[in-house]
């Protein structure tokens, strides 16, 4: 007895992966702001405004910072402040290297920009529904930080 082979059950169990896997989406919230002129002003304060409904998981909340060669520093910081819905604030200085000492970029790059996610949070649990919000301010002793192309924030549920 010859056994005929379906020539279509890769197409279908690759279709069947990527459609569970899409599904079981762990990203709670993903936004990033496009910094005008490449020029992040110390007034520009980005504010990304995150809907939480679940209250039981807990999350990573990562930061993602693209910057080009024309960016002066090795490092950055930041003053992020976090806005509960019962209008709770709690504000954070925050320090992080963007390069090592000899000038070479972290994270990924291709041509000029380079793009790396900043863990800012992790193993948080949200305990109040509503809409928490987050602001953020770069805390460099220069008032327009040029080479800066976006900043992004990202919240994520931790799978179990």
């Amino acid at each position: 007895m010859i056994k005929r082979r379906n020539k279509y059950l890769p197409i279908l169990i690759f279709s069947c992966l990527l459609l569970l896997y899409s599904c079981n989406s762990d990203v709670v919230y993903t936004n990033s702001v496009v910094i005008p002129g490449n020029k992040w002003e110390l007034m520009n304060v980005p504010v990304f405004e995150v809907p939480v409904t679940d209250t039981i998981c807990s999350n990573n909340i990562i930061f993602t910072i693209r910057t080009g060669s024309s960016y002066p520093y090795r490092n950055i910081y930041l003053f992020v402040t976090t806005s509960s819905p019962d209008g709770k604030n709690i504000t954070d200085t925050l320090q992080y290297n963007l390069a090592d000492e000899k000038g070479e970029w972290y994270g990924k790059g291709f041509g000029d920009i380079h793009e790396l996610n900043l863990p800012y949070k992790s193993n948080v649990y949200f305990p109040l529904k509503g809409t928490y919000q987050f602001k953020i301010q770069h805390g460099m002793r220069i008032e327009d930080l040029n080479g800066v192309y976006d900043f992004g924030l990202r919240v994520a549920k931790i799978s179990k």
